[in-house]
């Protein structure tokens, strides 16, 4: 049975808007899953849209071992700083031809620390499998960063026939179960990495 960390200090949970393309449904899934963690009221909610940012998909050359962080473009500091901020990052994705978008993996490339000891968390849509052919993929990528993924995820298959035309869910009940599920998982793998993350900078 889990110990529960023990902290009144809310979790910074980033939500990472994936897709980037004309005419995305992303930013209606990322508001619906933001409405519920502000809701969950242990996290404090920052929206994180990569179609904001300059994602250049051509990254630097390898840098030298004591220069560990590439050097990023200008366009991309808010980027960073906000993932750097974070305690806690859910991503948004669709499901493109079995695989996630070409902005998304370019933000994980960009970025090696600042995933690190974090957890994971997914929220997945598309016509099918509900971005789950995303996700799983995603979580091969997020171990090799040495982030912690969680088991539960939100996932809408057929997407477009679950929400209505404002944005609303129209039967909400089982997609807000498996969001009070994951945020449970997140909340409390989130407050006790941040807690191994600081130990460590003090020990260091």
């Amino acid at each position: 049975m889990r110990t529960e960390p023990r902290s009144d200090e809310p979790l910074n949970l980033a939500i990472i808007i994936g897709s980037v393309r004309e005419g995305r449904f992303g930013p209606v899934v990322a508001k619906w899953f933001a409405e519920r963690a502000e809701a969950y009221g242990r996290f404090t909610v920052n929206l994180v849209d990569l179609a904001d940012t300059t994602l250049t998909l051509a990254l630097p050359a390898v840098p030298p071992a004591l220069e560990p962080r590439m050097a990023r473009p200008a366009g991309m500091a808010d980027l960073t700083r906000r993932l750097e901020e974070a305690d806690v990052v859910v991503v948004v994705t669709p499901d493109y031809n079995r695989s996630f978008p070409a902005s998304l993996k370019a933000a994980i490339d960009w970025h090696y620390t600042e995933w690190e000891a974090k957890p994971i968390g997914f929220v997945g849509y598309s016509g099918a499998s509900g971005g789950l052919l995303a996700i799983e993929q995603l979580r091969q990528i997020f171990a090799e960063l040495q982030a912690h993924t969680v088991r539960n995820a939100v996932t809408f298959p057929r997407y477009y026939e679950l929400f209505g035309p404002e944005g609303e869910l129209r039967d909400p009940a089982g997609p807000n179960s498996a969001a009070k599920a994951m945020l449970d998982e997140l909340r409390w793998w989130g407050e006790l990495l941040r807690q191994a993350r600081r130990a460590r900078v003090e020990v260091a």
